[in-house]
């Protein structure tokens, strides 16, 4: 099974009725901007839905201080297994320190577009996960054996 919005989209495609039908989305937010791909609300409202969106969440930039940022050097070299559910994590980490090697760092991503991401900054290791608790569980063992 899959955690994306196609595989959403496939099991509530059959409950929308169409015109006039209203789905409440809940999202994150990014600088006051909607975060995340817009795959299921187009969708949606492709077949006449009324979408009204909350945003439930904040999506930033840490502001981390000297000794929070040495130790995200040291976990990116002493075996830290990092795992990942969004792609901005990754993008965040690569912004706070763009100096720092992941050529020796492991990671458990939960979806293939953020193992994609995690590759792209040079994640020595990345291991795809489903995103349910024991498969995590065994994925992160995985990369301890």
């Amino acid at each position: 099974a899959r955690f994306d919005s196609e595989a959403l989209w496939t099991l509530v495609s059959g409950r929308v009725q169409g015109a006039g039908q209203r789905v409440l989305m809940v999202r994150g937010v990014d600088d006051l901007q909607s975060t995340g791909r817009p795959w299921l609300e187009d969708q949606l409202l492709a077949v006449g839905a009324q979408v009204d969106t909350v945003l439930a969440y904040r999506r930033a930039l840490p502001n981390l201080p000297a000794e929070r940022l040495q130790r995200l050097r040291g976990a990116a070299q002493d075996g830290t297994v990092w795992l990942f559910s969004s792609s901005q994590a990754i993008n965040h980490l690569q912004q706070l320190d763009s100096s720092v090697s992941w050529a020796q760092a492991r990671s458990v991503a939960t979806h293939p577009r953020i193992a994609q991401a995690a590759r792209a900054v040079g994640f020595g290791v990345v291991c795809e996960s489903r995103p349910a608790l024991d498969d995590l569980v065994r994925s992160i063992k995985s990369l301890h054996d």
